[in-house]
């Protein structure tokens, strides 16, 4: 190497050198900065934050996100969104001026994440092009659009008698171990083809539940329209309570884009509990059942962003199904009271009719759709006008009728004709019905066509008249749009009568 090349390349560095002092200009960067004082489950208290803003995100040692969540004069009150483990006192923690945020976008969908958008499934990080905060008001009421389009759950008995439109809030509750989760993720699977994306939320579960309603959805295709969000039971309290939060956030991404979404908060008890570990750590005074002084408001608020928009500001909708679990059939406690308050109807599992067989163990009479028959097909509403006043009028027949009194023909023929309804409202799990099914069953039943039938061959009659009613496209369509006086209801009689006739052929053979 020539001692000319040496001197070019020391001049063309020198120069470069030059340029580069000439052109820079060192201005003074402001940062605020906190220092830990104590250390707590899952909140963490830090002076030196004046400027913190409510639920901003910050920064904690080793790189972990926390929350601002309770700001006092003199110190503020940080949620972890992480295990508190690592923590001591004196450690840095450092402002980012934004709110706690979850990506999404297409790429989220056929994707387990957990409330911070952080991969579970094992496939890396999603695409997303975009952030949204997971606090996020709620649309404007004249934004707002009436809820008057069905969402088909698959099970007769709500549909029916509970039915539930898109945009609407339906609370799901009960007694643990009654059915709930079932209910919630059959109206999940029975979304396929609908067009209707799904959200599923597990708050606070174990990793074994959680992962066997991921494996059902996957199994039976319905992830390829679903994202699930997971936080387990042992996860920090603070990401217990953004779960939902998070979850509405990436379902607002797609209304806003005129899809219809269907939202299951599985459940809204464990992030109340969550919300309350937080508050006490927190010295916030207790309420009842020590529940702090806000925690309606936490749950009106995640609630009442789901709604239906009108066309002019994107079309789409956010149907909510949120899960509340009572203790000893106790629907008039804190929790359950506030959140039937704020939706728009409840379906409850009893369970005493789980304990009997009768599944779904949903209690008609306790059960109500504020929105009503808006939501339902002309069909639906013949079919289903007097069945829930007539169920709920059997139901308390047959209490009357067990102590042994003598009853006339008319009563027994109302407690006979009881019985096959209840038995036609019967549904095994991850076999839902289409509507024009429903409609065929339960007009039958309404109708008392049924009525002679033996009791162990209602389900048998029943099955028949579906793979009758499967079998022509064109009728099923035109028995959905059916209204009073249609033909289609004498074309639907005569089938039925043969349906019978042939069962009847069964069983004395």
């Amino acid at each position: 190497m020539s001692r000319e090349f040496l001197e070019d390349i020391a001049g063309q560095v020198g120069a470069a050198l030059e340029s580069g002092a000439g052109s820079y200009a060192p201005g003074p960067e402001s940062g605020e900065v906190g220092r830990v004082v104590s250390v707590g489950r899952g909140v963490v208290w830090v002076e030196g934050l004046g400027r913190v803003k409510a639920e901003e995100l910050v920064v904690l040692s080793g790189g972990r996100a926390g929350m601002a969540l309770d700001i006092l004069p003199d110190r503020v009150g940080v949620v972890t969104l992480s295990e508190t483990s690592g923590f001591s006192a004196g450690d840095e923690v450092a402002r980012t001026g934004r709110v706690l945020d979850v990506p999404v976008g297409e790429a989220l969908v056929g994707r387990v994440l957990d409330p911070l958008g952080r991969p579970l499934d094992g496939l890396g990080p999603p695409a997303a092009a975009e952030r949204w905060p997971v606090q996020r008001e709620a649309p404007p009421i004249l934004h707002r659009a009436p809820v008057q389009v069905p969402l088909e759950t698959g099970f007769k008995v709500v549909d029916a008698l509970i039915p539930i439109g898109r945009g609407q809030r339906e609370l799901i509750l009960g007694d643990r171990q009654t059915g709930k989760t079932a209910l919630a993720v059959d109206a999940i699977l029975n979304q396929k083809g609908k067009d209707v994306l799904c959200v599923y939320c597990a708050i606070g579960q174990r990793s074994s539940s959680a992962a066997k309603v991921v494996e059902t959805l996957r199994s039976r295709g319905a992830m390829d329209y679903s994202l699930v969000v997971v936080v387990e039971g042992d996860d920090a309290p603070g990401l217990q309570y953004a779960a939902p939060y998070a979850a509405a956030s990436m379902a607002e991404w797609f209304m806003h884009r005129g899809r219809d979404v269907l939202v299951v908060f599985d459940d809204l008890t464990r992030h109340a509990r969550a919300y309350r570990e937080l508050s006490l750590l927190m010295r916030r005074p207790p309420g009842r059942e020590a529940f702090p002084g806000d925690i309606f408001f936490i749950h009106s608020r995640l609630l009442e962003r789901s709604t239906r928009l009108r066309p002019e500001h994107g079309g789409g909708s956010i149907t909510a199904l949120p899960i509340v679990e009572t203790e000893a059939q106790n629907i008039s406690a804190y929790i359950p009271t506030n959140l039937i308050s704020i939706t728009d109807g409840q379906i409850y599992l009893s369970p005493d009719l789980f304990g009997k067989g009768v599944l779904p163990a949903v209690d008609v009479s306790r059960s109500v759709s504020r929105v009503g028959g808006k939501a339902q097909s002309p069909a639906y509403r013949l079919v289903a006008g007097d069945l829930k006043l007539s169920y709920s009028q059997f139901q308390e027949l047959e209490v009357f009728a067990r102590f042994g009194t003598r009853l006339d023909e008319v009563t027994r023929r109302s407690l006979e004709h009881g019985r096959r309804v209840r038995e036609v409202l019967k549904q095994d799990q991850f076999s839902p019905l289409s509507a024009a099914e429903q409609v065929a069953a339960l007009w039958a039943v309404a109708r008392g066509l049924f009525d002679d039938l033996a009791l162990d061959r209602v389900p048998e009659a029943e099955g028949a008249l579906a793979a009758l009613v499967r079998e022509d496209p064109v009728f099923c369509a035109d028995l959905v749009r059916a209204g009073r006086g249609d033909e289609i209801w004498e074309r639907l009689a005569v089938e039925v009568k043969r349906v019978l006739g042939r069962e009847a052929g069964d069983a004395g053979a």
